[in-house]
């Protein structure tokens, strides 16, 4: 089993990677001929970069990079409670550091303002990219999120290939992120939401609690919907046996 804090430093790492990556796709074109950037764009972003860290280091911390994963895998018995905490605090470390580096890369440009560029930020209503109000921006991240933690833990069984599971998870977040860009910017992970909202403050910091609430208790509901139908597997001694997306 790989030591705890080498897990950490890899999730940690891994959501600094996707944060720095999706949300540079949107912060770093936003002065260039392209005009920002499209949602197919920030879509692919997302997705390869979420991609990317899972082949590289999936096998070794379980590839969450997402408190509501984490939180999805505990209420399933995928995952020790014991370790989920930990994991949640190392997401958001990495998720404000990658953010911190994104700023620091985009201050470089003349006439950049991180308040007016939005800096990838989440939001409802007049920070919607859409102007969608509160109601829709909840169900959609909601559902969505229900969505993503289903197909990851489902990806995670023993009989799926560990070469297909990061491609179908990360192919799921590029569908996702491509209906729910024009809404709330896309979020899904509160960890890639804190990030940005840390730096732009204000509004970001006001509409944060939605991009938690949301996406956790969408992570719960597959949680508890994958306990029901598939249950806790266990070995003759009832210890818990690890799988992919696990701590392993």
């Amino acid at each position: 089993m790989v030591r705890l804090g080498r897990r950490l430093l890899i999730e940690g790492v891994g959501t600094g990677w996707i944060v720095f990556i999706g949300c540079g796709s949107v912060v770093l074109n936003a002065g260039s001929i392209l005009q920002g950037r499209s949602v197919l764009d920030v879509s692919l972003a997302f997705g390869l970069a979420l991609m990317t860290v899972t082949y590289a280091f999936g096998r070794y911390s379980g590839g969450h990079f997402n408190p509501a994963v984490t939180v999805g895998f505990t209420v399933a018995q995928r995952f020790p409670v014991r370790d989920m905490v930990p994991y949640i605090a190392a997401q958001i470390l990495g998720a404000v550091a990658g953010a911190a580096l994104l700023a620091y890369v985009a201050s470089g440009r003349p006439g950049f303002d991180l308040s007016a560029s939005e800096f990838g930020a989440n939001g409802y209503g007049e920070h919607s990219p859409g102007d969608y109000r509160l109601r829709s921006a909840l169900v959609l991240e909601l559902m969505m999120s229900f969505v993503f933690v289903t197909v990851c833990l489902m990806m995670a069984r023993r009989k799926i290939s560990r070469s297909v599971a990061p491609l179908v998870s990360s192919a799921c977040m590029m569908l996702i992120y491509f209906v729910t860009i024009p809404v709330t910017n896309a979020s899904i992970n509160p960890a890639r939401s804190t990030g940005p909202a840390l730096f732009v403050g204000d509004w970001a910091l006001d509409q944060l609690w939605l991009f938690w609430a949301a996406p956790m208790v969408g992570g719960v509901l597959a949680g508890m919907l994958y306990q029901r139908f598939w249950g806790l597997r266990t070995d003759r001694s009832g210890v818990f046996t690890p799988e992919r997306g696990e701590a392993v």
